[in-house]
């Protein structure tokens, strides 16, 4: 992978996080099947497309012992993969049930729960200014909050699911295609029976353009994961900070504008404080030269 120039990796990772955004149009076009039922095809067809992908690659299985199968390692493994899919599920549940803007804000918020979780956990200091642009998010949520509690739930549910599941990635040795392998897999033996127990009642082969895209929700799922283990060894922090609200900025815009969901004045004026706070907390750390790890989205 030496071989990758700074542009091509640019070019992944911008295509990791585009894909990102534009992924609630494809969960919508998914519809009428349920929020379940996607989500089983989700998990299902994502661990074949990386088997095969690991199997091409030729790279030896030696990391299943020495990675996975350990007593340290295998119970992280097992939460991050409840955590991932309790996330893949509330985010599939809000874009079919018109929450895509605050789905967005989850995403939004994401970067600073993740901070939080760092302080709280690891010890982790923040800089002055990483403080002042928390505490203008943090605003930002509460004027959020007095307008809307149902929806901010769903903003934080997404936002504290993908925290945690940083958390109990953060010790682990496997690369982004060994991951989501390991976590489809310890999925799949609960969405595998579900989607066999569906049968006819589910979608899955009554529609031969619905069945296509049901499968292609592997690719959705495991194709931005493997741009962005391409470019995120080969981009500066402050780089990969700014693609990093790309994805959420793609999904608001669609959610007013594609799904037509209504934003209150409220709703705007606490998004702008999340928005100002994000922008002065990823530049005093950037200036500030610390190195936190850049997380993938859903």
């Amino acid at each position: 992978m030496s071989e990758i120039s700074s542009k091509q990796a640019l070019a992944a990772a911008s295509a990791a996080y585009i894909t990102w955004g534009f992924l609630p149009p494809f969960l919508a076009a998914l519809q009428p099947a349920s929020p379940l039922e996607i989500l089983a095809h989700r998990i299902v067809w994502s661990f074949v497309l990386v088997l095969l992908a690991l199997l091409l690659l030729r790279g030896g299985w030696s990391w299943l012992r020495s990675s996975v199968f350990t007593r340290r390692a295998l119970p992280s493994l097992l939460a991050a993969s409840a955590l991932i899919g309790t996330n893949w599920l509330i985010y599939i549940w809000a874009v079919n049930n018109q929450h895509v803007v605050e789905a967005s804000l989850g995403y939004f918020i994401n970067p600073l729960v993740i901070v939080l979780l760092g302080v709280l956990l690891f010890g982790e200091r923040l800089s002055r200014g990483a403080q002042i642009g928390g505490a203008i998010v943090l605003v930002g949520v509460l004027i959020i909050a007095a307008g809307s509690w149902q929806g901010l739930g769903i903003s934080l549910a997404l936002a504290v699911s993908f925290g945690l599941y940083g958390v109990v990635k953060k010790r682990s040795q496997l690369t982004a295609l060994q991951g989501l392998l390991v976590e489809s897999a310890f999925l799949t033996p609960l969405a595998l029976p579900y989607l066999l127990w569906l049968g006819p009642a589910g979608q899955f082969g009554h529609n031969t353009g619905l069945t296509v895209l049901l499968v292609m929700a592997g690719a959705v799922t495991a194709l931005p994961l493997w741009f962005f283990a391409v470019a995120a060894p080969r981009l500066q922090f402050g780089v990969l900070g700014v693609l990093q609200y790309v994805s959420p900025t793609i999904q608001f815009l669609l959610g007013i504008t594609f799904f037509g969901e209504h934003v209150s004045l409220s709703y705007w004026i606490g998004l702008v404080g999340v928005w100002i706070g994000s922008v002065i907390y990823l530049v005093m750390t950037i200036r500030s030269h610390q190195q936190p790890e850049a997380l993938e989205p859903t």
